[in-house]
């Protein structure tokens, strides 16, 4: 089993930044894949960005691609988003997950999920 902490979000003007970060425990050697996702009022959940647990391989969706960046810190089993130049279409809950599989946007193919953090742009 694997556990997901997310934390970070808030409210924050239109142009602004902030960074969200996933705290891993358990068993995080079976991770492949890290990855946040997001779901807006409204909307299905989509995924955002994915990380490679073990390697360099980053993957972003078009939409928040030169905005968002995400990175990871195996010695403290932590992901981060920092998200740049933020939208108000970029309002939603993101979550935090974890993935066994090689798929990285697919969020069937995700195991283990973070509770959320509620971030919203203000316009």
């Amino acid at each position: 089993q694997v556990q997901l902490v997310e934390s970070g979000g808030g409210l924050v003007q239109a142009g602004g930044s902030l960074r969200l970060s996933c705290s891993a425990s358990g068993r995080t050697s079976s991770i492949y894949h890290m990855a946040w996702f997001r779901q807006a009022p409204g909307k299905e959940r989509e995924f955002v960005a994915a990380i490679r647990w073990g390697g360099a391989s980053t993957y972003y969706v078009d939409s928040v691609k030169g905005r968002f960046t995400i990175s990871r810190d195996n010695a403290k089993n932590t992901v981060y988003l920092q998200m740049s130049s933020l939208k108000p279409e970029d309002t939603a809950v993101y979550y935090c997950a974890a993935t066994r599989y090689s798929v990285y946007s697919n969020e069937n193919a995700y195991n283990y999920w973070g509770q959320g953090t509620q971030v919203t742009v203000s316009s």
